[in-house]
């Protein structure tokens, strides 16, 4: 039996070269079982001619399925399902089981989403994507990142890319970062005290867990890092919230039964504002008298263009007591998923053996083609070609903003990727965020950095890392003309 050639289509916004999809199709039949074993496959020029495809494409998909065991070659016969391939096990349908459990009484504990907001997974799709976070292709090294995953695929590198490190991490990864990143803030770490994580969030996750818990105490800043918010909730400790001024977390209001205090010097999470250096030493100081561990999310120091980043608060800590948080998402782009913590050894190690019990470690072969794309070089060079776009960007962005009247909060001297913006008190920026998509505009509702109690809705974030600049002005005009005609 012969399987017709109208069954094969390709998809147009389908991913990869066409003798991928090709092999895919087939795989994908197979698999499903619709190709069933024996089945002769369409001839290679009568399936290139329905496909609009050459024949040699065909023909080199049909080889490699051969050599995957999906088809089998008979001679002039031409390309059959193989006897070997892996279909699926046939079974007899049956009627679907009801679910007697009660759910809402076996699970202990709810988690939900909390305040984060859902970015649209089609905004690139939008012509004003106002977006913070995201990465724009057209300033990513595709090539040289590309060779530097290949290179970790290697024969060389077998180990590292398939090796269970159980607790442990790439030690050219651990050594970049220990000789290479943390020296640029003024850090100074052995390889014992420094852990890779997945990124920021579950770097924060770790520390979250480990120090507390019911009976403990955390403050953090207001408005801040939404996720962090909803992680502590979870830990049934109690929540200090600490409004923010123009220098950051001010360290008089820290209480003095705190026992962590999560801070974000460098750029204030959402408002961008740089806590100046007499106050981190305040700040210190304040948590060596109250005996706190300060954690210092230093999220985005690499995108300090107008200015040399202050040093990090860590650089200045005598005590131990400040955990440190870096990320490569916001520097690379989110998807990757790696970050790192930095702590006194005892921490680490705790840490460690928590991350063991809950993933072993990342991903051996992301570890190595980041170790590579920084030891090359290749970092540094996106560093500062993406510095060079966002301060360019950053400029039109605040042309525009005071030609249409908006107000930004605050004017960072060191420069970021976003700008945090204040409407009219009566304006909720929620529904006006709503109504912008229909003109292709993406902006932040500021009220989810906002504790509960604290909720504004008037304020909002503008990203500029994922638009345009000839995009900017246009937006910016929506976005004013929305706020104008906003009516309570």
């Amino acid at each position: 039996m012969a399987i017709s050639v109208e069954t094969f289509f390709l998809n147009a916004d389908a991913q990869g070269t066409l003798q991928a999809q090709i092999q895919e199709m087939i795989a994908a039949g197979i698999l499903s079982g619709r190709f069933r074993t024996g089945e002769k496959l369409p001839s290679s020029r009568k399936l290139a001619d329905h496909l609009g495809v050459s024949r040699i494409t065909v023909t080199l998909a049909y080889t490699e399925l051969v050599a995957n065991d999906y088809l089998t070659a008979r001679g002039r016969s031409g390309y059959f399902v193989s006897e070997t391939a892996p279909v699926p096990p046939s079974f007899s349908p049956t009627e679907k089981s009801h679910d007697t459990v009660n759910w809402s009484r076996a699970i202990t504990q709810v988690f939900t989403g909390g305040d984060s907001p859902r970015k649209p997974r089609d905004w690139r799709s939008y012509r004003y994507p106002f977006i913070y976070g995201q990465a724009d292709a057209t300033l990513f090294d595709h090539a040289n990142w590309r060779l530097c995953a290949l290179r970790a695929l290697g024969q060389k590198d077998f180990a590292a890319m398939t090796g269970d490190y159980y607790d442990q991490d790439d030690p050219l990864l651990i050594e970049y970062i220990a000789r290479n990143t943390l020296p640029r803030r003024g850090v100074i770490a052995r390889p014992e005290e420094i852990l890779i994580t997945l990124g920021a969030q579950n770097a924060l996750w770790t520390v979250v867990q480990l120090l507390l818990q019911p009976g403990r105490k955390a403050a953090i800043e207001n408005p801040s890092y939404y996720t962090l918010r909803d992680q502590l909730s979870h830990t049934g400790c109690a929540l200090d919230v600490i409004e923010v001024d123009k220098d950051g977390l001010p360290p008089e209001q820290i209480a003095p039964d705190t026992d962590v205090v999560f801070t974000t010097p460098s750029h204030q999470s959402p408002t961008t504002v740089t806590m100046p250096m007499a106050r981190r030493k305040a700040l210190l100081d304040r948590a060596r008298d109250i005996d706190a561990v300060v954690v210092e999310d230093d999220y985005e120091f690499e995108m300090s263009f107008r200015a040399q980043p202050s040093p990090a608060l860590k650089s200045i800590d005598r005590d131990g007591r400040v955990i440190y948080l870096g990320s490569f998402s916001k520097s690379l782009f989110p998807g990757l998923r790696l970050g790192y913590l930095v702590g006194s050894e005892p921490f680490i190690r705790q840490a460690r053996a928590l991350r063991a019990n809950v993933l072993r470690h990342p991903p051996g072969h992301i570890q190595r083609t980041v170790a590579y794309f920084l030891s090359l070089g290749h970092y540094d060079a996106q560093i500062r070609r993406t510095a060079k776009v966002l301060q360019e960007r950053r400029a039109v962005l605040e042309k525009a903003v005071e030609a249409e009247e908006l107000t930004p909060t605050n004017r960072s001297l060191y420069g970021g990727s976003s700008l945090w913006m204040q409407a009219p008190d009566h304006v909720d920026m929620g529904q006006i965020g709503m109504a912008l998509r229909d003109k292709g505009v993406l902006i932040e509702p500021g009220a989810p950095f906002f504790a509960q109690d604290t909720r504004r809705h008037n304020f909002y974030r503008l990203g500029y890392s994922s638009i345009a600049s000839e995009r900017i002005p246009q937006g910016i005009a929506h976005v004013a003309n929305a706020i104008r005609a906003y009516r309570a």
